[in-house]
């Protein structure tokens, strides 16, 4: 299988690569910048509103791990910029998303980010998340938009279950993944060759 990584230097893109590696699978990283990864990947340095629809033909899953926490505009632009280039693009796109937009009743009318409690500093991020997901909502991308807990942090991978678009919390009341849970679950999915496209799902670490 011929995956390309998007946004491949950040924290969540590099462990996907690393367990897209370790799976077997040929592996292109895109960065803007000079980065080093296992000698298995082909790397590609040019920056994602660079990118043009060739640069991106012949993979069957373009995996989009961008991130960015100072110009929030980016969240909504880069996949607007990825849908102009992927149109006929016959891959799977797979997004990296956020977990504000999970839904906490089974109506699907209140969000995380729309309760009390969630903290005013993320809040910029997960509105632009979610702009994401509404984006890829309506395209006619061939996409699978996947939102971590709550909690997404450095850790080894552990024992994870795959949950749909409503918040859930394991027997100890967390909502947490690391980056390599997330990793490991990503490839596993697609190397089950059972994966369902154009919906959102989430994961969280038991």
């Amino acid at each position: 299988m011929k995956i390309a990584v998007l946004a491949a230097k950040g924290r969540a893109g590099s462990a996907i690569v690393q367990e897209a590696i370790n799976a077997g699978f040929e592996v292109s990283a895109f960065v803007r910048s000079k980065a080093h990864f296992d000698e298995r990947v082909h790397l590609v340095v040019k920056d994602m509103f660079s990118l043009t629809s060739t640069d991106l033909q012949g993979f069957d899953v373009i995996i989009d791990a961008f991130g960015e926490w100072q110009d929030l505009s980016l969240h909504l632009k880069h996949i607007e910029y990825l849908n102009s280039i992927l149109q006929g693009n016959e891959a799977k796109l797979i997004v990296v998303g956020g977990a504000g937009s999970l839904y906490m009743n089974t109506t699907h009318t209140l969000r995380l980010m729309d309760t009390p409690e969630f903290p005013k500093e993320y809040m910029g991020v997960a509105e632009a998340t979610a702009e994401v997901l509404e984006f890829v909502r309506k395209s006619n991308l061939n996409w699978l938009y996947i939102s971590p807990a709550a909690l997404f942090y450095e850790g080894k991978s552990q024992n994870y279950e795959l949950i749909g678009e409503e918040f859930k919390v394991n027997a100890k009341g967390e909502s947490r993944v690391s980056y390599s849970t997330y990793a490991t679950a990503l490839i596993k999915l697609l190397s089950s060759g059972e994966i369902k496209m154009c919906q959102r799902i989430s994961l969280i670490e038991l």
